[in-house]
């Protein structure tokens, strides 16, 4: 059996290499290095997505991106995607980079994800571009957008999209249980309590899918200590096994008692659907599922709440929010930089930022009057959530030192889950893999 999937596996990375470098097609290869075919210059756009079978809101605007793209410069270049699913997504984009194969543009996560490819020399700085020739492109973007993206005074990605991660809601739910939004990490266990008592599953989450585990890990570890959590780390004043570290662990043992038995071996897909499809009354996610759950069941749009994650009583302020936006790198081994800023730049545009809002339900990069009465409801509520933030934060496993770092935290946070290491042993062995890769002398 492991065989037949080590063979699966090679075959679909194949597979991916073939689209990526034209296997079996007419193109060709001009005297500067750039491909084409019958005189059009091709590009490749790698993203986490099934363009032709999702129903996301938002992976439909950009394979009308891609369509637009296509219809605008036909005859002079042409885009073809290559698409996986969001779980093999980067294992897949790093063996193509590998073989030298990368594909013109790909999209990427911000934090120890980008910082690779900067640091491989894989994207391509983009700040002459941004800043010098492409200047009235640049100028559009909302004010501090690149600031995630930016190494060293020089960026090497352009958004396309913002997000924020927040608690959904049945609004219906709550309704018929006779609970409220809650404000505290204490009257959030009451509220889970009530409602499980009703025959409802409290919380949907995806343990199967690290990250999205990690992400309500995460916010409990800002919540109990703040931004002195992450810069103690950074700066190694902060040890993992500190109390602050260990409340966390501790909330996040007790919240993961109201998820769905089979939160284990969910994916973040099946979580999802186990809230659109009104199994479970709350979803921890970021803003980008929106154009997921309205895709999929769009009456579910009329009953989804959204609330800010609770505090932590005696902990630090509530109002910080993990936000993060979807970026593109542009390989700094295309040839065809020209077709792949026009790309770029379609992505950004008015009419892509304007769905972006009102069909997908995200916030758009650039400075846009978008129809507000047009955009999912959900979006409303997001942004009144937004105008009271007073602080923002990344991911914490796109926070920390490497992705392996990132890896190392989301792999404990699981095991506490699962029960088959304590809160204590869990930090611990984070701190000693910090210790061994990070802070080793």
């Amino acid at each position: 059996m492991k065989c037949k999937k080590m063979i699966s596996s090679i075959m679909s990375l194949v597979m991916v290499a073939c689209l990526a470098t034209g296997c079996g097609g007419a193109a060709s290869t001009s005297s500067d290095g750039s491909k084409s075919a019958n005189g059009v210059k091709e590009i490749s756009w790698m993203f986490w997505d099934d363009l032709d079978a999702t129903e996301d809101l938002m992976s439909k605007g950009y394979a009308q991106v891609i369509d637009r793209f296509n219809e605008e410069y036909k005859g002079v270049y042409h885009c073809t995607p290559i698409t996986t699913n969001l779980d093999e997504y980067d294992t897949k984009l790093n063996a193509l980079v590998a073989a030298g194969n990368a594909p013109d543009v790909f999209i990427c996560n911000p934090g120890p994800n980008l910082t690779q490819y900067v640091e491989g020399g894989q994207a391509a700085d983009l700040t002459d571009i941004l800043t010098n020739k492409e200047k009235e492109w640049y100028d559009t973007f909302s004010d501090g957008i690149f600031e995630q993206l930016t190494y060293d005074g020089k960026i090497y990605a352009v958004p396309t999209n913002f997000a924020a991660a927040l608690v959904f809601y049945n609004t219906e739910i709550f309704e018929k249980v006779g609970v409220s939004v809650p404000a505290t990490f204490d009257e959030w266990i009451d509220t889970c309590k009530k409602i499980k008592d009703a025959g409802y599953t409290p919380i949907a989450c995806s343990a199967g899918t690290a990250w999205c585990l990690s992400m309500i890990a995460g916010y409990l570890c800002d919540r109990a200590g703040g931004p002195d959590n992450l810069q103690g780390i950074k700066d190694g004043t902060l040890d993992w096994t500190s109390e602050t570290f260990i409340n966390a662990g501790n909330k996040l043992k007790e919240l993961s008692k109201y998820f769905q038995e089979t939160a284990a071996g969910d994916s973040n897909d099946q979580a999802t659907a186990e809230f659109y499809n009104e199994e479970a009354a709350m979803l921890v996610q970021g803003s980008w599922v929106i154009g997921q759950m309205n895709g999929a069941r769009p009456e579910i749009e009329e009953k989804c709440g959204v609330f800010n994650f609770p505090e932590i009583p005696g902990g630090a302020d509530p109002n910080r929010m993990i936000v993060k936006t979807d970026n593109l790198i542009m390989s700094s081994t295309t040839k065809n930089q020209d077709a792949c800023i026009a790309l770029m730049k379609m992505f950004t545009d008015e009419t892509a930022q304007k769905y972006t809002a009102e069909v997908s339900g995200k916030i758009p990069i650039i400075d846009i009057d978008y129809d507000k009465d047009k955009a999912p409801k959900q979006l409303s509520y997001v942004s009144e959530i937004l105008k009271k933030s007073t602080g923002t934060l990344g991911f914490y496993n796109e926070s920390l030192a490497s992705v392996e770092a990132g890896d190392a935290f989301d792999n404990e946070m699981v095991d506490i889950f699962l029960g088959t290491t304590s809160v204590e042993k869990a930090f611990q062995n984070v701190q000693d893999w910090y210790d061994k890769n990070v802070r080793k002398k």
